[in-house]
């Protein structure tokens, strides 16, 4: 028929879609905690490089989802 005019009862559910960066970057962080556990289970100091990529990831992540965030806010 129409448009009565009422609100619909049922609560509107939000996206809760990750931005598509913020998973690389996650996975990233992921594989490099893993690889740096690894390497410092075998003896090698390489580890560093690898908790310092995981560091950088994580930060990346955070930044995309509160960017991602503040974009979905202004725009409603």
């Amino acid at each position: 028929m129409g448009d009565t005019g009422r609100r619909s009862s049922v609560p509107r559910q939000e996206s809760t879609e990750m931005p598509r960066l913020a998973v690389y970057a996650l996975i990233v962080c992921v594989l490099s905690v893993a690889a740096a556990v690894v390497s410092f289970m075998e003896g090698y100091w390489l580890g560093i490089v690898w908790v310092l990529l995981a560091g950088l990831s994580s930060n990346m992540c955070w930044y995309y989802l509160k960017r991602a965030r503040q974009q979905k806010s202004v725009t409603g």
